[in-house]
């Protein structure tokens, strides 16, 4: 319900508002300014509200290009969550939306890029007419300064031969515009899903490109072709009393109107905003590398059928907690590139693993290597906040789709030796844990860890401690006709586990109703790491199945953001 995400998002709802608010405020606050204000009389004069539309979005485009690095500060957001570790959860929980709030900006920029770009199209076009105008209006007026001294100019356009081509490509506005605005465009468009999961080194690559986008913002502003009239020559020539006289000019003047009006640049500030972040980065990136020095042993190497490469790595000082990611370089392949994979070990074992998928040039060329020698492995973290919420249920169902099981092993391994050390904070008795896959095939070390779970819980006598219900969504009737024929065996014929598998996908009334029925007043935490459309129905599911006497059963749902 809407009062549940606001208890769970209220930091989420209150950073958007405070960050919509702020681009709001500045766009208004800076149109109005620049559409109003007596210094711009005679700029407007010749460009009309396109001015006002370029320089609004102009203040917005330096404000998001100041938010844009910070939440890619991977290091800077460990700290804060260091420093509130004494905050709420929820707090906590929050800052793993950075990337998304990362997204939001950009997609900002890119909005804001294109209105500014526009506005600047239509200022080139009317300073043009301006300059070849003939008719001894203001604008062609005004056009015309630039003969009278080199203070006396506003329009940059001093030739009647001057393209909107020409601006773009010569001056220092228009190259570096057009520079990081390809620039932008490149990074917004390489990084959609598909390319990100299928051609990493690509979004990789383009995404520095940002080096470029920042270099061009702090240069774009300082050859100050946007002017308006000086402090003193307004106190001397006032715009709205002087303005008609500059159309009217008479040998013998009189009046207090002589004096042309002179003009000065806007001064450049772009760099004034982004300083410090640009600062607070390469910080960031300095502590990156000096992590990355620090040596990592790979103690075991194992490969698991279908290309999955499981390596378990000890570093001194390393200190991970269950749900976290790690980024790791092999300088072998690639001395710049790192990718981030979700740690499968749990924090009571001494050591650390990840499992490894081919899934792209970088992960085969990975798994290649480490079929020949062992290469020099970097890592860098860990991040992310931990799952640690699970250990506060009595009853946790635990929902992992296809990769998104890879978290759920080092949850499941952490309970078991939660279970061995009869830990007394553990509140978990009982966990149901459903695993939807089109193709078991690439996961069957997740099989084999859950084969020696089934098999160290039954040797314990807690064979009930562990539910799990496997559902394979992709099928064909060769699988098919294999299961009809061993229908009657004890281990499952796709996994060899005790528990069948079933095809097809889950039916989650039933899945919550069974659960209910089993556990009528306990508190139960639905976890899942899989996709946006299986939430919306796990959701609806607590919801639904929920009791509203607080003594009976009760269905809470959180998803994770790995």
């Amino acid at each position: 319900t809407m009062g549940n995400w606001l208890v769970n998002h209220w930091f989420s709802a209150a950073v958007l508002a405070a960050w919509l608010g702020i681009n709001i405020f500045l766009f208004t606050y800076y149109f109005l300014f620049f559409d109003r204000d007596e210094r711009y009389f005679y700029t407007r004069a010749i460009l009309g509200s396109a001015l006002a539309w370029a320089r609004a979005s102009a203040k917005c485009l330096n404000f998001n290009s100041m938010l844009i690095l910070l939440p890619v500060c991977r290091n800077l957001l460990s700290f804060l969550r260091g420093t509130c570790s004494c905050c709420r959860r929820t707090l906590r929980k929050q800052l793993d939306h950075n990337l998304t709030f990362h997204k939001l900006v950009a997609y900002a920029l890119a909005l804001l890029t294109a209105v500014h770009t526009i506005a600047h199209l239509f200022n080139l076009e009317r300073y043009n007419q301006s300059q070849q105008a003939t008719d001894g209006s203001l604008p062609a007026v005004l056009s015309k300064m630039h003969l009278q001294g080199s203070n006396k100019w506003l329009n940059p356009i001093h030739s009647n031969q001057t393209t909107v081509e020409y601006v773009a490509f010569t001056t220092i506005p228009g190259l570096t515009g057009v520079i990081i605005t390809l620039a932008l465009i490149l990074m917004v468009t390489s990084s959609t899903e598909f390319i990100r999961r299928n051609y990493f080194e690509l979004f990789w690559y383009t995404h520095h490109l940002f080096l470029v986008y920042f270099a061009g913002l702090v240069i774009h502003g300082i050859a100050g072709l946007v002017r308006g009239q000086t402090e003193q020559s307004m106190a001397e020539v006032p715009p709205h009393h002087c303005a008609e006289y500059l159309t009217q000019r008479d040998q013998n003047c009189t009046h207090d109107c002589c004096e042309d009006p002179e003009f000065g640049s806007i001064p450049a500030e772009s760099w004034k905003w982004v300083l410090a972040p640009i600062i607070l980065y390469v910080f960031e990136r300095i502590l990156r590398v000096w992590r990355a020095q620090q040596k990592v042993v790979v103690t075991k190497v194992v490969m698991h059928p279908a290309r999955v490469l499981e390596l378990q790595m000890q570093k001194k000082g390393f200190c991970m907690e269950v749900g976290q990611y790690i980024f790791v370089n092999c300088s072998a392949i690639s001395p710049l590139e790192w990718h981030p994979f979700t740690l499968t070990s749990a924090p009571e074992e001494d050591f650390f693993s990840i499992h490894i998928r081919a899934a792209g040039d970088w992960t085969e060329r990975l798994i290649d290597t480490f079929q020949l020698e062992i290469p020099r492995i970097e890592v860098d973290g860990p991040f992310g906040t931990a799952s640690e919420d699970v250990f506060q249920y009595e009853v946790a169902m635990l929902v992992g789709a296809g990769i998104g099981v890879t978290p759920f092993a080092s949850i499941l391994k952490s309970i078991w030796y939660k279970f061995q050390q009869a830990d007394q904070t553990l509140k978990t008795k009982k966990i149901y844990f459903y695993w939807l896959c089109r193709d078991t095939g690439a996961f069957a070390w997740f099989n084999d860890l859950l084969a020696s779970l089934e098999q160290k819980m039954a040797e314990s006598g807690k064979a009930d401690f562990l539910t799990y219900r496997l559902f394979l969504t992709g099928w064909n009737t060769s699988i098919a006709n294999n299961v009809a024929l061993h229908f009657d065996t004890a281990t499952d014929t796709v996994t060899g586990l005790r528990h069948k598998t079933i095809f097809g996908r889950p039916m989650w009334n039933m899945e919550f109703a069974a659960v209910a029925a089993a556990h009528p007043r306990s508190v139960v935490g639905v976890f899942l790491c899989g996709p946006e459309a299986l939430a919306k129905s796990l959701r609806k599911s607590c919801h639904q199945h929920s009791s509203l006497d607080p003594r009976k059963v009760k269905f809470y749902f959180n998803k994770e953001n790995f």
